[in-house]
């Protein structure tokens, strides 16, 4: 290899890491106007969460209240960065795509963003009354209910956040699938693996009842066959764009 070679695999490489610095330090300043953005409307933010209880939450400490700001803060930063840091690595690998490859890329962003969404308001409006009550009403009786601001978010997050991250599963699926890295027939080979791993987060993030634990992992179980089901149809796409490639090149 010669000298003006390894100096050109030497610039591509600065290049590429100059690219890579520069989205980074887009997603962190995404992150930090909307941390702050956050942080100010904290007070409306905790007011609806805490709106439908039903107990009065304490606080152990100042501390706590610390706590509280910067958590909430921190999960409107989460959700307000997710399509900028989304669109970052896209304009990060938009140079190895081609333009049919670019566009559709493109229509995982917004998706990607809604299916968190609608994976945190599953996970709240639905999962997360039914764990809270369950729990609730099996200590009835037997003591004082007291709730502190930290131990109940906890709980909240632990509920809400892996639904978000698994709703997610099927767009994620269908970008490894359209890349030639996930195959179908691997997700259909690893079922049975992937079903059992999937009971047994939900019996992590659910109480010990068996009915909630199934309540649970069935959401996650039917997220799995939903990103078979795509991986599916976007495979079928790519083979038959690959086979007319073939066929356009034997032609010629």
């Amino acid at each position: 290899m010669s000298k003006e070679q390894n100096n050109d695999q030497e610039m591509q490489v600065t290049e590429h890491l100059e690219e890579l610095r520069s989205r980074i330090i887009w997603t962190i300043a995404a992150f930090v106007l909307f941390f702050i953005l956050g942080f100010v409307f904290v007070e409306e933010i905790y007011n609806y969460f805490v709106s439908n209880v039903g107990y009065e939450l304490t606080v152990l400490g100042p501390f706590d209240i610390l706590w509280i700001y910067i958590t909430l803060a921190t999960f409107v930063g989460i959700i307000g960065t997710l399509p900028v840091m989304t669109l970052q690595i896209w304009l990060f690998v938009k140079p190895a795509l081609s333009s049919k490859e670019q566009k559709v890329t493109l229509s995982y962003i917004p998706a990607m963003f809604f299916l968190f969404i609608g994976g945190l308001a599953f996970g709240y409006f639905l999962i997360e009354p039914l764990i809270f009550h369950f729990l609730v009403n099996l200590g009835e009786g037997m003591f004082e209910t007291m709730f502190t601001v930290e131990k109940y978010f906890r709980f909240l997050i632990r509920v809400t956040l892996p639904f978000a991250v698994f709703f997610e599963i099927p767009v994620f699926v269908m970008f490894l699938t359209s890349l030639g890295i996930v195959h179908p027939n691997f997700l259909k080979k690893s079922r049975k693996y992937a079903y059992f791993i999937l009971v047994i987060i939900g019996t992590m993030i659910s109480p010990p009842d068996f009915i909630l634990q199934l309540v649970v992992a069935a959401p996650l179980i039917i997220l799995y066959e939903i990103a078979i089901t795509c991986s599916v149809i976007v495979q079928r796409k790519r083979d038959k764009k690959m086979e007319q490639f073939y066929q356009s090149e034997e032609g010629k």
